[in-house]
């Protein structure tokens, strides 16, 4: 019985301990003292007096059937909150008719964990994938196709999706959390090869969840895009500079500012186009707010989003 690596007790035909062995005493921390000649039902604070367990132990014998994975999830004496799966058995012998049970333990508490844990991962990863889907079938729809040839609706369409591409490998990186510098210079490196007009300016240490890293790779891909379309990365001497700071109040709130100059003047636009409906949406995502400034000198936007306490 001490060679078997789980809990084990060998119980009379009255339910009474006859044989513990080590694994059980080293589990539940108990003394053989505590345990021999003892009640299955008395023992430590009487966490097996179950009502259905002790129907099914007491039908075990006089039926030769068997209990397997009976799960008793309780606060034990000495080791806390366990989840234990329990396995009986009648003990055959040739030579009588035997009353003894076998009772085994197997503490399943990690891996009820970890099922839990898969099941809410799963859980988000479903609704990870519905919103992503969603997110991909409305840039679709509302990427204008207005006065475009279908070369610039595929070049629209795809820097909206690699952006998305982009903000999902930072996501489901080995990383929990992800510098708001790396997310800016990851998101805008594309435009950067072209236009080294993008300044970013260091800030305080922001680190990001992989919640956040989505609409924020969003937004500034769509004022990247608007920038080489429309403003500062359409004139020659156009530049951009991006910083952020942090509140220091009770509240941490993030504050950054992409501030565009040396381009055309810039006017608030007569109807409102998706890439600035995105942002706004994806902002309000984050808990925040946008103000977009176009003014002559170009344009100026301020995002303010509130940050987990650090």
């Amino acid at each position: 019985v001490d060679t078997v690596s789980d809990p084990l007790l060998v119980l009379d035909f009255s339910l009474c301990v006859e044989t513990a062995n080590r694994a059980f005493h080293e589990a539940f921390k108990v003394s053989q003292d505590e345990t021999i000649g003892k009640h299955l039902y008395e023992l430590g604070n009487r966490q097996w007096d179950i009502p259905v367990l002790r129907h099914l132990l007491e039908d075990v014998i006089p039926k030769s059937t068997a209990i397997i994975d009976y799960e008793v999830t309780h606060d034990f004496p000495n080791i806390g909150r366990r989840t234990m799966l329990l396995t009986a058995h009648r003990l055959h012998h040739p030579d009588n008719i035997s009353r003894t049970l076998l009772l085994s333990m197997v503490d399943a508490t990690e891996r009820r964990k970890r099922e839990t844990q898969q099941t809410i991962l799963l859980g988000e990863l479903q609704h990870r994938i519905k919103n992503l889907l969603a997110l991909v079938h409305a840039m679709a729809r509302q990427t204008s196709t207005e006065g475009r040839s279908s070369e610039e609706y595929r070049d629209a369409f795809l820097g909206r999706f690699n952006a998305l591409v982009r903000a999902h490998e930072l996501a489901f990186s080995d990383e929990n959390d992800i510098a708001l510098h790396d997310v800016i210079k990851g998101t805008l490196e594309p435009y950067t090869a072209v236009a080294p007009a993008i300044a970013i300016k260091p800030g305080p240490p922001v680190f990001l969840s992989r919640a956040q890293l989505q609409p924020f790779s969003l937004i500034l891909h769509e004022l990247a895009t608007n920038a080489v379309k429309y403003g500062a990365l359409s004139a020659p001497k156009g530049q951009i500079g991006v910083h952020w700071s942090v509140g220091t109040n009770s509240e941490r709130r993030l504050r950054l500012w992409w501030q565009e100059v040396g381009g055309p003047p810039t006017a608030p636009p007569a109807v409102t186009g998706f890439g600035t409906r995105l942002i706004q949406v994806a902002t309000a995502e984050l808990g925040g707010h946008t103000e977009l400034d176009y003014g002559q000198a170009g344009l100026q936007v301020e995002i303010s989003v509130p940050l987990s306490p650090s």
